[in-house]
């Protein structure tokens, strides 16, 4: 199970954590846990790239974590690119979470 929390601060979503592997398949052939890590890793990969930000990002493979928080402090138009690129991140995570409950917990966090 990958239990995955975002946090947010008013409509904003400012730190992903993603902890564990799915289990759905087996290690390196799990395709929920494939599409679970190239949503989140892609919006990490969207907010260096485009927003232009720097976030700290904690990784560890092996364990199946990542997680990363978003600075404090943006100017108004790279929050409207962190909104957005993480808006579709949380869109993508939900949507594989609804179809395979038993493999991903989403928690967020107000």
């Amino acid at each position: 199970m990958t239990n995955v929390k975002l946090t947010k601060k008013g409509n904003h979503i400012v730190s992903c954590e993603c902890d564990g592997h799915t289990g759905y398949g087996v290690y390196g052939e799990d395709i929920v846990c494939a599409s679970l890590s190239s949503v989140v890793q892609t919006a990490v990969l969207g907010l260096l790239g485009v927003a232009k930000i720097d976030v700290n990002l904690v990784r560890d493979d092996e364990r199946g974590y990542i997680k990363f928080d978003i600075p404090d402090g943006l100017s108004e138009e790279t929050q409207l690119k962190v909104d957005a690129i993480l808006d579709t991140m949380a869109c993508g995570i939900s949507d594989l979470n609804e179809g395979f409950s038993d493999f991903i917990n989403l928690e967020v966090i107000k």
